[in-house]
């Protein structure tokens, strides 16, 4: 094999991985390509720069390989660009001083099996957030933690589980009738509450952590998606300014977070200011976005960060925020088209019938 030939399969790895996301198919072995993208676009520049080294002027061969190579490349700089400070930002900075309509969110996914409580602790009193969700929380969680957050969190909604899908919120403001859901599955709970700020201001605030596509947990990204778009439709509907918080497992870039993102009309912190990866704390290389801040346009962004490491597989993320509807005009979203709306029905009904037909498996 000749050294031309290992860059023909280089590159040629690098088309199947770009092109692997376009196949409709919700199987985790290929749902997982949306997430390593920047680590892609990395691998496809490298391989397109090297395949210069053999490239022949005179075989059409390497004009129609190379074309592909840096069509490929274009195409995964055009997906990244929007998370870069350079695209213009999809909300605004903030406007207003008002401390009664300013306020900080922190959302943790703890790892139930991380033991470091009190690093998960130190960091909540450096960001000190008005609005703390932590996922993967069980009852050694609660009991670790709840003694030191009472003191300053009078307000509080939460489900300790032990399958890694516990669900603590913890408010400084007031919750009104804050409710616990299981969207998709009875193992896999969601939280919603009206919050209401100092300013009286009220919004709605929706806490997900669906399932991810991975042989060890769901084998399809079906579950996941039907419960990112229930979500969305209840944001589309909902009269009150919306934010839905949560570890999505899944990339800020993919077709089902975008399709979350037009169907509920909300807006991305990260579009504008960077790719703020939270997972995973435990590589240098292989990180990517999964713990998400979305706000509709009564939203602006006044910090955006990744918070500190707290012995867990994610990184927190946090954003410091100010409600400015009266400036809502200025960042209006965009409509989802009816092709949109439809996808997302469609991806709902999937689900209910994998479940009818799992029902009716477990009875025969």
């Amino acid at each position: 094999m000749t050294f031309k030939n290992v860059l023909q399969i280089i590159g040629g790895i690098a088309i199947v991985l770009t092109i692997a996301p376009f196949i409709a198919a919700d199987y985790w072995w290929i749902r997982i390509f949306d997430f390593p993208h920047m680590q892609l676009t990395i691998f496809t520049a490298a391989a397109t720069l090297a395949y210069f080294i053999k490239f022949d002027i005179k075989w059409a061969k390497d004009y129609a390989f190379m074309s592909i190579m840096i069509a490929c490349l274009v195409f995964q700089v055009v997906k990244i660009y929007p998370y870069t400070p350079l695209a213009e930002k999809d909300v605004l900075d903030s406007t207003i001083t008002d401390q009664n309509r300013t306020f900080k969110l922190l959302v943790a996914n703890v790892l139930q099996k991380n033991k470091k409580h009190e690093a998960l602790l130190e960091e909540v009193e450096a960001k000190d957030p008005h609005i703390l969700l932590l996922l993967e929380t069980d009852k050694d969680w609660l009991n670790a933690i709840a003694p030191t957050l009472s003191k300053n969190y009078p307000h509080y909604k939460g489900i300790p589980l032990d399958n890694t899908y516990g669900m603590l919120l913890y408010s400084k403001f007031p919750l009104e009738d804050p409710k616990i859901h299981f969207q998709i599955d009875d193992s896999i709970p969601s939280i919603e509450s009206v919050v209401q700020l100092p300013s009286g201001d009220r919004f709605e605030l929706y806490a997900i952590h669906p399932t991810p596509p991975m042989p060890q947990h769901n084998p399809m990204s079906t579950d996941r998606d039907a419960e990112m778009m229930k979500t969305a439709f209840k944001s589309r509907n909902n009269t009150l300014p919306v934010i839905a918080i949560g570890d999505f497992n899944d990339v800020a870039w993919s077709e089902s977070t975008e399709l979350f993102k037009e169907v509920s009309e909300l807006l991305d912190l990260r579009i504008g200011r960077g790719l703020f990866n939270t997972f995973s704390a435990k590589s240098k290389i292989m990180r990517w976005p999964l713990d998400h801040i979305f706000v509709s346009e009564h939203f602006r962004a006044k910090t955006v960060l990744r918070g500190n490491a707290i012995g867990s597989d994610h990184f927190p993320a946090f954003a410091e925020l100010t409600l400015e509807p009266e400036n809502k005009a200025e960042q209006m979203p965009k409509p989802p088209r009816e092709e949109q709306l439809e996808r997302a029905y469609d991806i709902i009904k999937k689900e209910a019938t994998q479940k009818d037909t799992r029902k009716q498996s477990d009875n025969t």
